[in-house]
């Protein structure tokens, strides 16, 4: 959608309207609409029409007068940047390269990591998927040894040995799923261990 039909619907203007009030033919707002770039007369006729500047309709950011300051960057500006360049085809091979490993717990967070690098897919999403893989590697031992603490028997722990495996890999092929459908990760955690 163009920045004219977008700014001229959010103040509940026709196209005949907008003509009338800014002298401009309805021929030409629907050139514009449709990818034309307003200039010269047209263009400051149309932003005066609508009460905006100029640099709106021509969606160049607007420079600040002589002591206004520069807003800052909202963290959703940042992280619409940031996922410009995200290849979720590459991000789904890193978090699948886990899988490999899965019974090798070092190499199941190297991996992805190398991956990371080579695929030059260093953003928040991969940096969550090798978290997630480091705080299960972190946790994994853990469970394992309370488990043998129980003192319920070496089929229990073997029984449990396969439970936490097992639980890697559904947590790696869920996040894959998340990763195709909704491009961002299922299981994560709130912050980032790299």
């Amino acid at each position: 959608m163009s920045k004219l039909k977008a700014v001229r619907e959010q103040k509940n203007l026709t196209q005949e309207e907008l003509s009338e009030k800014s002298r401009i033919s309805v021929r030409t707002i629907q050139r514009i609409e449709s990818g034309t770039e307003p200039k010269g007369h047209t263009l400051r006729a149309l932003a005066q029409a609508l009460e905006i500047q100029e640099s709106v309709l021509l969606e160049i950011p607007a420079v600040p007068q002589t002591g206004q300051e520069t807003k800052p960057e909202t963290e959703k500006d940042i992280r619409t940047i940031e996922e410009e360049g995200i290849d979720y085809s590459k991000i789904k091979m890193i978090n699948l390269s886990s899988l490999l490993f899965v019974v090798l717990p070092p190499l199941n967070i190297l991996t992805p990591l190398l991956l990371m690098y080579v695929l030059k897919q260093r953003n928040s999403l991969t940096r969550q998927i090798i978290s997630v893989q480091m705080m299960w590697t972190a946790l994994a031992p853990i469970v394992f040894m309370l488990g043998i603490f129980l003192k319920l028997g070496r089929q229990f722990s073997l029984v449990l040995m396969i439970l936490i495996v097992l639980s890697n890999v559904f947590i790696i092929l869920r996040n894959a799923a998340s990763i195709d459908r909704n491009k961002k990760l299922h299981f994560k955690l709130n912050f980032s261990m790299i």
